[in-house]
């Protein structure tokens, strides 16, 4: 597994809206997530997941996307770019989907995150496309469900994130959990 990655670039919107503007840099504020995202709180902010239990935690303050996802996504005549399918850092040479829940990203000077889980994909993603959400969801060899929409994280440290930013790999302490949908 990689254990370096890069910044590729940074997004935030102020609204529940699908996709998020990009943005020159984010900072990122520790048990809270990307200040100024409508998707920042201690507490969850999604809001189909706000109206079953508004004070459960908020496991999906930053939301992390490889741009070889957005890549493969284009190569197959999908209109996508970074930050329309909402993510917070688009990441670049890091193999997002293989880290262990728990995992920290380290990421510019001081930012830390740390991984929670994967990203559920939902329908509006077929409002950006048709065949969009589908397009991010595969099954394995025993029919077991992949979601390749990224993952979602915490923030553990504040910190300014700029594209071109490094992130480090930190592992959490065998035995390593396998990601799950948050």
């Amino acid at each position: 597994m990689t254990d370096e990655g890069l910044v590729d670039s940074v997004h935030l919107s102020p609204a529940h809206t699908m996709s998020k503007p990009e943005q020159d840099a984010i900072r990122l504020i520790a048990g809270h997530g990307v200040e100024g995202d409508a998707h920042a709180g201690a507490t969850v902010q999604h809001r189909s997941r706000a109206a079953q239990d508004p004070s459960q935690p908020n496991l999906r303050q930053v939301h992390l996307i490889h741009l070889e996802l957005i890549e493969a996504l284009r190569a197959a005549g999908f209109h996508v770019a970074p930050g329309v399918m909402g993510e917070n850092i688009t990441t670049r040479d890091l193999a997002l989907l293989d880290l262990p829940r728990g995992a920290r990203l380290l990421i510019g000077d001081s930012a830390v995150i740390e991984v929670t889980g994967l990203r559920n994909p939902c329908t509006q993603l077929e409002d950006l496309q048709p065949g969009l959400m589908a397009a991010v969801l595969d099954r394995d060899d025993q029919g077991r469900l992949i979601r390749k929409a990224g993952v979602m994280s915490v923030v553990i440290a504040d910190g300014w994130v700029r594209p071109g930013d490094v992130i480090r790999v930190e592992l959490p302490a065998p035995p390593h959990e396998p990601l799950d949908r948050v």
